[in-house]
């Protein structure tokens, strides 16, 4: 195997162990997985706190039905509601609620302090820093 294709296998190695690592806090801790956190995240960032599906989707590179699914599991826990779109009925948007404000919010710095001791243990932190871009 080439030096890049080793180099490749042990980046998506630390990838996937630190995603592991992420999504047992965050279970453990918040009763979230991984990507309704990272959905709830992409929602709080947004005006109007809300986001079609199928943007919802690409961000999280899942697929549709996955992300119906998800969206349901946020909606029975109160976190997020589906929304039709005024201008298009077949549109459906995901909203994150007051409670799912607030569930992210209590969730984030678990999450900062599990992502910054797995990226140390598992030998992330240059890449991290490398992947900074200076705006300056």
């Amino acid at each position: 195997m080439s030096s890049e294709g080793d180099s490749w296998l042990t980046l998506i190695h630390a990838v996937a162990s630190v995603e592991a690592d992420l999504e047992k806090v965050l279970q453990e801790r918040h009763g979230l997985g991984l990507s309704e956190y990272r959905a709830l995240q992409i929602l709080s960032r947004l005006a109007g706190s809300e986001l079609r599906m199928q943007a919802l989707a690409a961000h999280l590179r899942l697929n549709q039905s996955s992300v119906s699914r998800m969206v349901e599991r946020l909606e029975r826990a109160g976190l997020a509601i589906r929304d039709f779109c005024a201008d298009d009925k077949r549109g459906v948007y995901a909203v994150l609620t007051d409670k799912g404000r607030a569930c992210f919010e209590n969730a984030q710095p678990d999450y900062e302090t599990a992502l910054v001791a797995s990226l140390k243990e598992h030998g992330c932190e240059g890449l991290i820093a490398a992947s900074r871009i200076d705006v300056g």
